[in-house]
């Protein structure tokens, strides 16, 4: 009776070479859970990149709308020295204000966006240590 106890015993443990192909399945889908996470992370920052470039586009428009009423603003006083340039020119250098604030702004906050993805950093530290201790 004690040589079939451990007889079971022997069969319930397993190779060494099971082990190792174990914990060769569990890294390659530990990797690729990695891999996705930093996908899903630098999509994430290229969304955010993409929004503020729009908005800075969107500033430099209204930008340019503003230098293209200061011009208007120029040829109406040239052409005929009335009231009208006030007006023009007075549109033209509010606009110019609000493009060149826009502009600041979001240039601003791109400036603040990490690109590194450190969630994914972070995570491939531990599975090193995982890996590790795996191993001892």
């Amino acid at each position: 009776m004690a040589e079939r106890s451990q007889e079971r015993t022997l069969g319930e443990q397993r190779s060494i070479g099971d082990l190792l192909s174990q914990l060769a399945n569990e890294t390659t889908s530990l990797v690729r859970q990695e891999v996705q996470l930093a996908k899903v992370e630098l999509g994430q920052k290229a969304a955010k990149v993409g929004k503020e470039i729009g908005l800075v586009s969107a500033g430099g428009a209204v930008a340019y709308a503003g230098f293209l009423a200061v011009i208007a603003a120029v040829i109406l006083l040239l052409a005929e020295h009335m009231a009208p340039w006030v007006a023009a020119l007075l549109v033209g250098a509010v606009l110019i204000g609000i493009g060149f604030f826009l502009t600041q702004q979001h240039l601003r906050a791109l400036t603040t966006i990490d690109p590194t993805p450190r969630a994914t950093i972070e995570t491939l530290k531990q599975d090193k240590e995982w890996a590790k201790e795996q191993l001892r």
